[in-house]
């Protein structure tokens, strides 16, 4: 196994180690406060073994002498406090009113630091993360405001399906098979996703939507099987919902045609 480090980059960037956290709590001076967080648009963020992710957070500050602008940016595990995220110091703001103001940073997350970032399992740290941020005003007002939003950081998910044979007489047998597999960001590989209910779906020759034929479980290296009844042409398709610690996949169809 490599050693574990913690990462830190220079100029002041944010470190990747092991966050405590104090309890929650808000505190500052005056009257300036977070009205509203909004993370990555509100969906979650999806994290594979190679790309790097960056993804906004837009919080929106109101104080009656204007905003000035965030101080500190800070996301975690809210079960754990682990993070492997940075944010490098960075924002704007839009000014709205005289009054509120809407301040974006960015957060990264690069996969090739997150198995160095802490001393566990690093695919523990997926699941429901939280947001804490300190804001200021332009009378010196402060804020510093804990888990003002919380949101969900997965492992992403790979799904594939084969169907065979690609073309049968009506009323006839066939097999659909397959693979669910997950990020594991360990070693930055796939890995098959045991003991998960995926959903067989087809969609007819000529119309537009796929529609739920039957469920069937993941075995132990992650693999689908299920055998089907033929009675027309079309595409078949796995669909995987996900959960709280990996991401919703869809595969690829692939079609069927009648002789």
């Amino acid at each position: 196994m490599r050693g574990r480090t913690a990462w830190a980059a220079a100029g002041g960037a944010a470190a990747l180690v092991l966050v405590t956290a104090t309890g929650a709590h808000a505190e500052g001076r005056g009257d300036v406060r977070v009205v509203k967080t909004v993370v990555n648009g509100g969906g979650n963020v999806i994290v594979g073994t190679a790309k790097t992710i960056r993804y906004p957070v837009d919080i929106t500050v109101k104080d009656n002498s204007g905003v000035k602008g965030l101080t500190d940016v800070a996301t975690f595990n809210k079960s754990s406090a682990l993070t492997f995220a940075t944010w490098n110091d960075d924002s704007s703001c839009t000014k709205k009113t005289a009054t509120t103001s809407v301040c974006r940073a960015t957060i990264t997350i690069d996969p090739a630091w997150i198995a160095d970032s802490d001393t566990i399992d690093s695919n523990k740290v997926a699941g429901v993360w939280r947001l804490d941020a300190t804001v200021k005003a332009k009378d010196g007002d402060y804020w510093i405001s804990d888990d003002i939003a919380d949101y969900k950081v997965k492992r992403a998910a790979q799904l594939t399906t084969v169907i065979g044979p690609e073309k049968v007489a009506k009323n006839a047998k066939v097999t659909v098979t397959g693979k669910l597999s997950r990020a594991n960001w360990e070693d930055l590989k796939y890995h098959g996703y045991p003991g998960q209910q995926v959903r067989l779906q087809f969609k007819k020759k000529g119309t537009a939507h796929y529609g739920t034929v039957k469920t069937v479980p993941t075995n132990g290296t992650g693999q689908l099987s299920t055998k089907v009844t033929v009675t027309s042409a079309g595409s078949w398709r796995w669909y995987f919902p996900g959960t709280t610690t990996t991401s919703l996949k869809t595969s690829t169809g692939d079609t069927l045609n009648l002789k």
